[in-house]
């Protein structure tokens, strides 16, 4: 993801903390990992930082396709 490439450190480290969280345990509350919907249908997000997020695809029950990393106005538009 060319977002990723791009990043500030800090913001950079935190999305490795949460990937790693993710990896030990998808539902953990800080991730705040839901579906998502419209255009979006089948895809899920989870919570890097406050405004900071990570949309990816389950492709299996042990494998996700990470899709796009962003704020959320970036992704959403609001």
């Amino acid at each position: 993801m060319r977002q990723v490439k791009r990043m500030p450190a800090p913001l950079y480290r935190k999305l490795r903390e949460r990937l790693t969280l993710f990896m030990d345990d998808p539902s953990h509350i800080l991730l705040d990992n839901h579906t998502l919907g419209g255009a979006r249908r089948g895809y899920r997000s989870i919570n890097i930082t406050g405004d900071w997020r990570l949309i990816y695809e389950p492709v299996s029950d042990t494998i996700a396709r990470l899709v796009e990393v962003g704020t959320h106005h970036d992704l959403y538009g609001s």
